[in-house]
């Protein structure tokens, strides 16, 4: 079974979502990796115990629970807490089984993986996940706030990042900084602050634009 799944998160979910990434401290994805992952995997790894991950997981697993395909068809006993990752330019994970037992407060077997995709397509160059299943090797690069289930003892691997961030720090602060100058506008269209944040927001976003 291979299942792609749209719009899993609401719009509002995935820029609460991407808000939790700007604000939040990486580490070294090899921690969670078992032996043989761990010597291919190269990323960044949100911590199971930090704040932002807490949050994260309550809206990826309230999003999971409303979703009548999502239910269908993994029919989830136990939905494990997600591991948030981060890649930048040059970052991948080879080729690799996920761990058939996952341990913590409640220890299960893993029958079914899923990947939900936090950045569009167009931020960021490679990247893709590619699942090897019995009759075929698909690469797949899905819009942000969609999910591809697939299952858990499948090779699978995600490219290298070429460019770009798969993630979406800068496109999140640009919405946030753009946001709160339209708001100001709408209460005071002659606060001295508007101009110096507008000549923030376009001297980043000339910073970040490819073109």
């Amino acid at each position: 079974m291979l299942l792609a799944i749209d719009n899993i998160l609401t719009s509002e979910e995935l820029a609460k979502a991407r808000e939790q990434f700007t604000k939040a401290r990486f580490g070294d994805g090899r921690v969670t990796a078992g032996e043989l992952a761990a010597k291919v995997k190269n990323n960044l790894q949100l911590p199971a115990n930090a704040a932002e991950t807490q949050t994260l997981t309550g809206i990826v697993h309230n999003a999971l629970n409303r979703n009548p395909l999502f239910v269908s068809a993994a029919l989830p006993k136990v939905v494990c807490q997600p591991l948030f990752n981060r890649y930048i330019s040059g970052m991948d994970f080879g080729i690799h089984v996920d761990n058939a037992i996952r341990v913590g407060a409640v220890t299960f077997r893993t029958d079914v993986s899923g990947t939900l995709f936090l950045s569009e397509p167009e931020d960021y160059e490679g990247g893709e996940l590619v699942i090897e299943d019995t009759y075929d090797v698909q690469a797949i690069k899905l819009p942000a706030g969609s999910l591809v289930l697939y299952p858990s003892g499948s090779l699978h691997r995600v490219e290298p990042i070429t460019g770009g961030h798969r993630d979406v720090a800068q496109r999140s602060l640009l919405f946030q900084l753009d946001a709160a100058i339209q708001s100001l506008r709408a209460r005071d269209t002659a606060s001295p602050e508007i101009v110096p944040l507008i000549s923030t927001y376009h001297n980043l976003l000339r910073m970040w634009a490819d073109l």
